[in-house]
């Protein structure tokens, strides 16, 4: 998938990534890739930057934890996040539909009044 397709969603695929639980940096990664079905397949240095902006935004909370010896920074929803991906998914649903009605030629357009 090319960067520039992904470009202004990412934000909402970490929400939803999120929605179930919390999670680590490196399990945020490999859930993107898993769900994607290998589409998504995106660096730390793409991934970490976004989470920090959404815990910026107070969307994400994070706090340290010790895995097997090792620390690692843990990810999770707040209800301002909740709230965000459930604004993410209305305006997703409105985008897909507007723009599947140039590249779905089997989709009629909506009724006008």
């Amino acid at each position: 998938m090319r960067g520039q397709t992904l470009h202004g969603h990412l934000d909402a695929l970490l929400l939803a990534v999120l929605e179930d639980g919390a999670l680590h940096g490196y399990a945020i990664i490999e859930a993107l890739r898993v769900r994607s079905g290998g589409s998504l397949d995106l660096p730390t240095g793409t991934t970490y930057p976004a989470l920090r902006r959404l815990e910026r935004a107070g969307y994400v909370a994070s706090s340290w934890h010790t895995v097997n010896g090792r620390e690692r920074r843990t990810y999770e929803l707040t209800d301002a996040g909740r709230r965000a991906l459930a604004g993410e998914r209305a305006g997703w649903r409105e985008f897909s539909s507007t723009v599947g009605r140039f590249l779905n030629p089997d989709v009629p357009p909506p009724a006008t009044a």
